[in-house]
């Protein structure tokens, strides 16, 4: 039986995929699974539509259907899924997403979820109680944004994520920008020091990529690599004298949602 309200109308939407690239294997570790309308169109304004009471509900189905494309095109690697962290006051939004997991035959330590530093920095402890239930069954979490704010390392002291996206404002241009230099090197340590994987993203530059390798980084997302792929798993291509890689092949479009609203 539902418990939402009559009438209820969210906007129709469907999934681009990126793939996040380890650049040492030569392979695809993910994808990551972005809200698109059926015409492509961005993430905003299609939550944009969502009425402000409807979007934990939305977010958690969000979820579910993105697990449903991504096994529907075949991926063969780890999913990124964006989070909104308030949802987790409710346990069973991540039990819904391990659902869909186990009924799609997506094993559970393929699932990545991912916050923003900022969107979690309020109550490090409750959110990290809260997290570690799931991550015991393989779930793994992901700090995107990392370093937009300016808490972002205390943060680790009470909560240490799988794996931290750097902020894309750190990665431009950081080939020729000191302290930004700087402050990764020191993001990248403690990151190693305290067993985390560190994904470069919004990488667009041949110089930004060769910094960042340089430095001993090996997963990297961006354009650089892939466009995200409207319903299907794009191409991947490598920086310098590195052959393409072809990524899962992709299916046709196929706006599978479109007879549904969530």
């Amino acid at each position: 039986m539902s418990m939402e309200p009559h009438g209820v109308s969210d906007p129709i939407f469907t999934f681009a995929f990126q793939p996040i690239v380890d650049i040492k294997a030569r392979e695809v570790y993910s994808y990551e699974a972005l809200i698109r309308g059926l015409d492509n169109e961005p993430a905003y304004s299609i939550l944009g539509q969502v009425a402000a009471e409807r979007l934990l509900v939305f977010d958690q189905k969000a979820r579910v259907a993105a697990i449903e494309l991504a096994e529907m095109l075949e991926i063969g690697c780890r999913l990124n899924l964006n989070l909104i962290p308030q949802k987790l006051q409710s346990p069973a939004a991540i039990l819904t997403t391990l659902e869909a997991a186990n009924r799609n035959h997506l094993p559970i330590d393929r699932l990545v979820v991912e916050v923003t530093e900022g969107a979690v920095i309020d109550d490090h402890a409750q959110f990290a109680g809260t997290i570690n239930r799931f991550r015991g069954l393989g779930l793994k979490v992901a700090i995107d944004d990392f370093g937009a704010g300016y808490s972002g390392l205390n943060m680790l002291v009470d909560f240490q994520p799988d794996q931290i996206k750097l902020d894309m404002k750190l990665v431009r241009g950081i080939e020729r920008h000191g302290p930004r230099q700087a402050i990764v090197r020191a993001i990248d340590q403690v990151c190693k020091d305290l067993g985390i994987d560190v994904i470069a993203e919004g990488v667009e530059t041949e110089e930004e990529y060769a910094w960042l390798a340089d430095t001993g980084i090996r997963l990297f997302q961006g354009y650089l690599f892939a466009k995200p792929a409207f319903e299907s798993f794009p191409p991947v291509h490598y920086p310098g004298n590195l052959q393409p890689l072809t990524a899962t092949k992709p299916e046709p479009a196929m706006h599978w949602l479109s007879p549904f609203k969530v």
